[in-house]
């Protein structure tokens, strides 16, 4: 039986050493030695690998292709080495560990357990001389975590000529498979006032600050749950002293819609705001980063399947929906049946509980390797 054939602790070995090396975002010479590691396994497997040298200060992204089939992409399977822990978390707060049925360690859940385990799949299908009906390939890029911005078009082009997309971001509320995500998008608000003295001329003065409070209260009641639309101020700031009339204020936003429409509509409201105060400006600048990602029946096709795979191994794989995006959300878009939340079953992304569950490594691996041998 295939799940015989996998050891969750030789599993555990082999994400251990992609977690232990650091990789935020922001810090592109440590995302870059994790590339360095995982280029060089992949390229063991005798995999077409090419390196996209990073840019805006940002890490490479590899793109890896079996040797078997032709040009075409076939499966395209997404993953990201990049993860949201600032360096030193490993050391400080987040050590790799095991505790119980729980293995621990800074971007484990997303999402370098999924990551390994999608080349782990392939290592499996090499080592036993065999070939998948369709071709697979293979992306690991190095700025998901901030939307994707110099891979999205890498992820689309290389898109075009697949038949299937499989996204090894993590299992969900108890290893759920992820068939559709709401869009994202970031805005942010800039506001300009006049500065007067609190005391003397207060009257002379336009707060920024003040406005900013109209704008928040404003934003804020864009929410509607029942629509699936929430706008969140996760940032706001302005004012330089106790006893001056804020001349500036700003804000940072996050959007998130269940729909193509309601993400028109959203962007073009957030885009078109007016300020309250007389002689005060504002100015918003912003978009829609990842588009939602809905639930189509060739989607619902391709989770049917999965879900017969994971039946005959012996687990349910049961399907949610998500408020936060990845990189599933380009392709989803693109018509493309993709399947997300395919990596390891775990818990407290991004946060310093973050970690996965040892007995589902075996099973969630096992199914992606059907997955591949299955397709076509």
């Amino acid at each position: 039986m295939l799940l015989s054939a996998f050891d969750a602790m030789a599993l555990v070995a082999g994400i251990r050493q992609w977690v232990e090396l650091e990789s935020p975002t922001t810090e592109p010479a440590a995302v870059n030695r994790l590339v360095d590691l995982v280029e060089a396994q992949l390229r063991a497997l005798g995999l077409q690998v090419e390196r996209i040298a990073g840019r805006d200060g940002l890490g490479d992204h590899l793109r890896a292709r079996t040797p078997w089939g032709g040009p075409e992409a076939g499966i395209l399977v997404l993953g990201h080495l990049d993860t949201v822990h600032p360096l030193g978390t490993l050391h400080s707060r987040l050590p790799f560990r095991l505790e119980g049925n729980r293995v621990y360690g800074p971007g484990i859940a997303d999402m370098k357990g999924g990551a390994y385990l999608a080349y782990n799949a392939l290592r499996y299908l090499v080592e036993r001389g065999e070939t998948t009906p369709l071709p697979v390939t293979l992306i690991y890029n190095s700025d998901e975590e901030v939307g994707s911005p110099t891979s999205r078009g890498l992820i689309e082009e290389t898109a075009r000529q697949a038949k299937y997309v499989l996204v090894t971001e993590p299992g969900r509320n108890g290893g759920c498979v992820v068939t559709a995500r709401r869009g994202t998008g970031r805005f942010r608000l800039k506001i300009t006032g006049r500065p007067a003295h609190s005391g003397v001329n207060h009257e002379q003065g336009r707060s920024a600050l003040r406005e900013l409070a109209h704008q928040i209260l404003r934003l804020e009641s864009m929410t509607d749950y029942a629509r699936g639309i929430t706008v969140n101020v996760g940032v706001a700031a302005g004012g330089t002293r106790a006893n001056v009339v804020p001349a500036e204020a700003m804000a940072e936003v996050d959007l998130r819609v269940s729909t193509p429409e309601d993400a028109e509509a959203m962007v073009r409201t957030l885009l078109a705001l007016q300020p309250v105060t007389p002689e005060v400006t504002l100015e918003v600048r912003g978009q829609l980063n990842r588009p939602p990602y809905t639930k189509t029946p060739a989607i619902d096709a391709l989770y049917r399947h999965a879900r017969a795979l994971a039946a005959e191994l012996g687990f349910a794989l049961p399907e949610t929906a998500t408020g936060g995006g990845s990189d599933g959300n380009f392709t989803a878009v693109m018509g493309l049946p993709t399947l997300d939340g395919l990596g390891a079953d775990g818990a407290g992304p991004h946060t310093y509980e973050e970690h996965i569950f040892l007995d589902r490594l075996v099973p969630r691996q096992a199914l992606l390797v059907r997955l591949l041998q299955t397709l076509q």
